[in-house]
């Protein structure tokens, strides 16, 4: 037996040798499979055509003996053979074709040959057979347009009588001394060589900065190929891909134009056909604008509207992407962006915001209650199928705590009936758009508070009702966001005559703490009701000292500083007064009534316990006017340019500032009425008087035809 391995279709002898029995005794045989017997086996000498079922373990007995040891038999496959090829099918006219046969190995089989220096291992190599159309009817072998190179067989510039199937097997000197035939592999060669499509994505115009997707189109049956890429020429190639899909950067219009493409494989390269010339249109991408409403600087609490406009073609809808500074969303897939305004608006409004502006695509951005963490630098742009818009400038938002309005009055806060002041309510600082103000005094809503909606509210000409504490409000936007109510504006009108007046003892505006002070009111007309009323530290309240309609403070100080006035049962305010008590060494003594224009005004700077003064400098509005030796100034002749705040400093200190207010004199004042009257009368008397010298003047003036004709005479007569 050659070995217990062997291949299938090999000759197998087996003999049963009888150990010591000698040869010429008469033995009887018989042959064992797997310990059943064989029938028909009686001989010594055992032959088998090996096939797999044959397979197993042989033994054979002898009369006059035992079992003969058993043998094992293992019957295999021949090696088996694998054909390839390269380019897939279908190819066509012209390529060239590469068949590949392998042959399953035993590594584990190795040959012995001793030569002169030793034994020598070796493994036999495979001689490579191949075959076209039926199994072993045409062998191929190096040709014109075949080559054979061991397990490779090349046809060269395919044609269709090449359409065959093919096969393989292997020949070698050791066993196994064949393999298996391959499985045919069936050629199929085209006549036509292929023309690939070329389809761009977007199909329309591309806009700059954005990129445009070629595809080369090729039937997918045709195997595998590379891919040749042209721009405005067909020579060179601008570009070689594996993949059928090539990403033209639009960087400039220039780089719109024509683009061409086709495949090509093998070696040599065996190329298709140029695809169809493929116009690339390019347009200047606009740019987005972002606007934001009510305004960049807003408080919280507020509605907030973020705005992506674009400006382009009128019939494109877009969509949009929004970015605040930190997150990027260029990379969120589409299919995870909101579509509707809700989704935004529920996901913006939580304080994980950012993510969900990244997936918001509305052209709104709509925060319903801003809050600080809404702060940051905002982008936005369009995206039409795969095009994307220039990025819009960023729009820095900025959250701020609540808001509150400022007041301001002007030209001051103490007038005399008749005259006209402003009242001007700010807007919060830094935020200045969208709002309107509405008013109150006294903590009550005005009536015509819609007047004073731009922000200022005029009294022209003010009346004694107007007077009274003051306050503005803000709002803006749709719902309505109000700021806090404004800090308190007194407005203190005097009345030029009135019947009520608060009799002030001492009767000045300034006082030292500690010192008494006395106010009453006093009724020409003896009516009743009447209680001095004052206003200190943004509150109204009743002198805490009353008796009847006069009010005693014993010892003053510096919380008793404020507005006292006379208030009647029914609330009419009369005579407002201001007060201001020091805790230092130096007051500026003034009337506490207003003086009259034409008048002398005297100041007096006096220092606490009467101590003689030095020097004292008097100033007004912050600007010195006089110093004295005296302590005193004086000023004769009194107009209303004199009107200011007043203080006066010396070497112990420097008293609080007093108003001083100017009152024109009664009979100074002019009725309008009167000058009204006036010239009315007067009226037809001047019309008469300009005819009248309308006419003498026509009279004494030569018409310009008669100036002509006396200009001709004279130059006659010259002559």
């Amino acid at each position: 037996m050659p070995d217990q391995r062997v291949f299938r279709g090999e000759t197998v002898t087996l003999t049963c040798d009888i150990q010591g029995g000698g040869r010429d005794t008469q033995w009887t045989y018989r042959w064992f499979k797997d310990g059943l017997l064989i029938p028909n086996s009686t001989e010594r000498v055992y032959n088998i055509t090996s096939e797999v079922s044959v397979s197993g373990n042989y033994s054979c007995e002898a009369k006059r003996s035992e079992f003969s040891a058993a043998v094992s038999l293992h019957v295999s496959d021949l090696p088996t053979s694998k054909l390839t090829m390269t380019p897939d099918n279908p190819v066509f006219t012209g390529e060239t074709v590469n068949l590949m046969c392998g042959i399953e190995t035993y590594t584990n089989w190795t040959w012995r040959n001793y030569q002169i220096d030793g034994w020598r291992d070796w493994t036999p190599e495979w001689r490579y057979e191949w075959y076209k159309g039926s199994r072993y009817s045409v062998m191929l072998n190096t040709s014109e347009r075949y080559t054979v190179n061991r397990d490779t067989l090349t046809i060269r510039g395919a044609n269709e009588s090449d359409q065959d199937q093919y096969w393989c097997r292997g020949q070698r000197d050791g066993r196994p001394n064949s393999s298996q035939s391959s499985s045919a592999i069936y050629l199929s060669v085209k006549g036509l060589k292929p023309k690939p499509e070329l389809t761009s994505d977007p199909a329309g115009a591309a806009l700059t900065g954005n990129t445009v997707t070629l595809t080369c189109r090729m039937d997918p049956s045709t195997g595998y190929w590379d891919f040749y890429w042209y721009k405005h020429t067909l020579n060179p190639e601008t570009e070689k891909t594996e993949t059928n899909s090539y990403r033209v950067k639009i960087d400039s219009v220039s780089d719109g134009g024509q683009y061409w493409c086709r495949a090509g494989r093998g070696k040599p390269v065996y190329y298709t056909n140029y695809s169809d010339a493929l116009w690339v249109n390019v347009t200047e991408s606009p740019k987005a604008v972002l606007t934001v409403r009510p305004d960049e600087r807003v408080f919280r609490g507020e509605t907030v509207t973020l705005r992506c406009d674009i400006k382009w073609r009128g019939d494109t809808e877009w969509t949009y992407r929004w970015e605040i500074e930190g997150t990027n969303n260029l990379n969120i897939n589409s299919a995870n962006r909101c579509t509707k305004q809700e989704c935004c608006t529920s996901g913006v409004n939580k304080q994980k915001h950012r993510d969900a502006v990244s997936l918001c695509s509305t052209q709104e951005l709509n925060i319903s209650s801003v809050d600080h963490f809404h702060s940051g630098k905002y982008t936005c742009a369009g995206q039409i199928h795969t095009q994307i818009s220039q990025r819009s400038d960023a729009v820095t938002l900025t959250v701020s705590a609540e808001a509150q309005a400022a007041v301001r009055v002007s030209p001051q806060p103490w007038l005399t009936e008749g005259e006209s002041v402003t009242l001007i309510c700010e807007a919060p600082s830094g935020s200045s758009t969208g709002w309107t103000f509405s008013w109150f005094r006294d903590h009550d809503l005005l009536s015509d508070s819609s007047r004073g909606a731009g922000g200022s509210y005029t009294l022209s000409p003010a009346a004694l009702q107007h007077t009274g504490v003051y306050t503005c409000r803000a709002e803006r936007g749709q719902p309505a966001y109000y700021t806090r109510h404004s800090s308190t504006q007194p407005l203190w009108v005097t009345g030029v005559s009135s019947s009520v007046s608060l009799v002030i003892n001492p009767s000045t505006s300034q006082h030292f703490s500690s010192d008494s002070l006395s106010l009453s009111c006093e009724d020409q007309s003896n009516s009743a009701g009447w209680t001095v009323r004052r206003y200190t530290d943004k509150n109204t309240k009743t002198c805490s000292t009353q008796t009847g309609s006069a009010c005693v403070i014993e010892s003053l100080s510096t919380s008793d500083t404020g507005v006292y006035w006379c208030q009647s049962e029914s609330g009419e305010k009369h005579h407002p007064r201001n007060i201001s008590v020091h805790n230092g060494e130096v007051i500026l003594v003034s009337s506490v009534d207003p003086v009259i224009e034409g008048e002398t005004l005297t100041l007096h700077c006096l220092h606490q316990l009467n101590s003689p003064i030095f020097r004292a400098d008097f100033y007004k509005d912050g600007s010195l006017v006089q110093n004295q030796t005296t302590g005193e100034m004086n000023i004769t002749t009194v107009s209303k340019s004199h009107e200011g705040f007043y203080y006066c400093k010396t070497e112990r200190g420097q008293s609080l500032h007093s108003w001083v207010s100017v009152r024109v004199s009664r009979s100074g004042q002019i009725s309008v009425f009167k000058i009204l009257s006036f010239l009315l009368a007067a009226c037809p008397y001047l019309v008469a008087t300009v005819v009248l010298l309308y006419k003498c003047y026509r009279a004494k003036v030569p018409s310009a035809e008669d100036q002509s004709q006396y200009a001709v005479t004279e130059e006659g007569t010259s002559i």
